[in-house]
């Protein structure tokens, strides 16, 4: 629990413009214990998901009659009234919300073929549309771990399904989060190449994040001292990785965390002074040949 706040108070004191969330985080507390720090920084920019949920949470939203007792064993849902029960709790908690992820929707799709897939997709962005169109929130994206990667759906299928949801052009789609890193480098090499989903998202005018940069710590274990001389002399293993990841053509955010100011201010650091084109496709062309 303190090490959320904590956490959080590190990333904004060394000047990070987003915080990125879920209900479903640190056991479901995580937005209550973001709650006074984003009090503390009112300009940041609050981004959280709306899929997942823990057993607690559950339990309430059978009560509540939001969700069938069958869903509940999956700990994901993303059918209309399940969505918008989600936001409001969101909302109430964090006290504002710039952009809500509908959060791994392959997961959901497990079992589904790709229609029924992005016709549940469909139904979370119309619940969304409708707080976007109100004001409630700045607007909504998708957070995927593997629907790109897997073929689930594509950055202009889900624009599509958006335009279809809005029932306009003029939507409220404004966000992709997806795994970023040298270890998930397929998007780093596409762009490289003017090409891959951060390329079209950006080219649609979304905001790009890029998530797990350290590959959830694995990443740390590859970092040997001649790959992190290659990336740039001199830094820590942790802000080599990170810089090489931040640097990715079309990638607008690159998210982590740090159990310190000093690691923050490591990261932001080597972050800000990105890779080149060049010098970052000698890093994944190194990568490719090992």
């Amino acid at each position: 629990m303190r090490a959320v706040s904590q956490a959080a108070r590190n990333a904004l004191a060394a000047g990070s413009p987003w915080v990125d969330t879920a209900s479903n985080y640190a056991h479901g507390r995580a937005h209550e214990e973001l709650r006074p720090v984003l009090r503390e920084y009112p300009t940041v920019r609050v981004a959280t998901k709306t899929g997942f949920f823990t057993e607690e949470q559950g339990h309430t939203a059978l009560a509540d009659g939001v969700l069938p007792r069958e869903a509940a064993m999956h700990r994901h849902n993303l059918e209309g009234g399940f969505v918008r029960w989600q936001t409001e709790r969101s909302l109430a908690t964090l006290g504002r919300v710039d952009l809500v992820f509908v959060h791994n929707p392959e997961h959901h799709g497990q079992g589904l073929d790709r229609a029924a897939l992005h016709w549940r997709v469909r139904e979370a962005f119309t619940v969304l549309e409708e707080f976007a169109r109100t004001g409630r929130i700045g607007g909504y994206g998708v957070a995927t771990w593997s629907g790109l990667s897997s073929g689930a759906f594509s950055v202009p299928e889900l624009l599509a399904l958006a335009r279809q949801a809005a029932g306009s052009v003029e939507h409220h789609f404004t966000g992709l989060q997806m795994p970023v890193s040298l270890i998930r480098d397929a998007p780093i090499t596409q762009a490289l190449n003017g090409g891959g989903p951060l390329v079209q998202a950006k080219d649609a005018g979304l905001i790009t994040f890029g998530s797990a940069p350290l590959h959830g710590g694995a990443l740390l274990d590859a970092m040997t001292p001649e790959l992190v001389n290659l990336i740039r002399p001199g830094l820590s293993p942790a802000a080599a990785a990170l810089l090489a990841a931040g640097s990715c053509p079309g990638l607008d955010v690159v998210l982590t965390s740090a159990s310190t100011r000093e690691h923050w201010d490591d990261a932001a650091k080597a972050l800000a002074a990105p890779l080149t084109a060049r010098e970052l496709r000698r890093v994944t062309d190194e990568l490719a040949g090992e």
